[in-house]
């Protein structure tokens, strides 16, 4: 009888493999500092003497545009006279976009600052996020009424406008993208002229067809297909961008696998594309929120509370800002009302932005936390499975 020898289980490391150091090679140099530092002084001497002393021009904007051009001609020149060419240009196109995000930045967070200094005195009170402005008039306290009315309508109309149009979008693109044939160029071009359609235009066309011509009273659901009209072209666009990122190479894989093109498609190029996909969702989200007019059109203005989108008018945020913040501004308490509103917009838009980020995932290849916990928790199983058996 042939025995099996026994060999013992190959054990785990007992000490992780140190991790080499990384190398970070740094672009912040003394000689570049001060550089940026002289060209920006430099050209804030030069652009007061000429801006407001030898040339006749005023204003703040075209002093600081000024400054900014100023300072990008004398960064290349100074720039120039310490480094070769290639190396200026890397430099300038550093400080260019650096500055320009910058400035970005700084405008986000002056309107945010600006709309919750101004609108302060009325987000201050928790009433201003419970209640609606149904037993508020122009003279109440703002201790009385709030945005509670818009920001249910706001979600309602966003949600079904999102659920109408991002089928159609990402359908849309998948065909421009994967499909295409002979009704690819003409599809295209509805989609791009679609995405030039202004905003009033889509209300007037619901209007027409659904209020007037099929007979659906104004609601939050004619003013959430208003919206999923604006939003559909965004969505299918930035979608068929996205789909074109994918490496063809993992279709090619797919189809040596056997795979029908249906099903590479569902089960490898959407799963790669799902962060862009996610993306190209909020871009749409982000375009319907905002809207006024097409909300104004088809669904009206009201103080009462409504989370029937079907029936009755639905007000919205921009709409609530709109009216209190331009139409109704005879009064302080409303002006404080509506931009208050503008802060909730804010947020919300946040909110937003948070959950689409959570729900896109992680880039393609990239495992998430969950996924490295349970590839963690099968090593030892898998290493005890290899193990030899007596």
């Amino acid at each position: 009888m042939q025995t099996q020898e026994r060999r013992p289980p190959a054990a785990a490391p007992t000490a992780a493999k140190k991790a080499e150091p990384k190398v970070r090679i740094s672009t912040f140099t003394p000689a570049g500092a001060a550089t940026v530092a002289g060209a920006a002084a430099g050209a804030l001497g030069a652009t007061w003497v000429l801006y407001e002393r030898a040339l006749p021009f005023t204003g703040v904007l075209g002093f600081w545009l000024s400054w900014y051009l100023m300072f990008v001609l004398l960064y290349a020149a100074i720039a120039r006279l310490q480094w070769d060419k290639r190396e200026v240009t890397q430099r300038l196109t550093t400080v260019a976009f650096g500055t320009g995000g910058t400035l970005t930045l700084l405008v986000v967070v002056g309107i945010v600052l600006y709309v919750f200094v101004r609108g302060f005195s009325a987000v201050r009170h928790l009433s201003f996020f419970t209640q609606s402005m149904a037993f508020a008039g122009p003279l109440s306290a703002l201790s009385v009424g709030g945005v509670l009315h818009a920001i249910v309508g706001t979600g309602a109309q966003i949600g079904l406008a999102t659920l109408f149009s991002m089928p159609l979008g990402v359908a849309a693109a998948l065909f421009l993208a994967e499909v295409g044939g002979p009704l690819a160029r003409p599809v295209r071009i509805i989609v791009e002229a679609m995405t030039a359609l202004p905003d009033v235009i889509a209300g007037l066309f619901v209007y027409a067809l659904f209020i007037l011509t099929l007979g659906m009273q104004k609601s939050g659901l004619a003013a959430a297909i208003a919206l999923a009209v604006t939003m559909m072209p965004i969505i299918a666009r930035a979608s068929e961008v996205v789909l074109r990122l994918v490496p063809g190479t993992l279709r090619e894989a797919a189809f040596a696998l056997g795979a029908s093109q249906w099903r590479t498609t569902l089960n490898v190029v959407l799963p790669t594309a799902r962060a862009g996909l996610t993306t190209a969702v909020v871009l749409g989200m982000a375009r319907g929120i905002g809207e006024t007019a097409p909300v104004l059109i088809v669904s009206g203005v009201t103080k009462e509370m409504n989370f029937n989108p079907v029936q009755g008018p639905q007000m919205n945020l921009p709409l609530y800002i709109w009216t209190y913040a331009h139409i109704e501004s005879t009064t302080p308490q409303y002006v404080a009302r509506g931009i208050g509103a503008a802060f909730v917009l804010v947020l919300v838009i946040l909110v937003l932005f948070t959950v689409a980020r959570r729900l896109g995932g992680s880039a393609p290849g990239e495992l998430s936390r969950r996924q490295r916990r349970r590839l963690a928790q099968k090593a030892p199983q898998s290493l005890a499975r290899k193990a030899p058996q007596s």
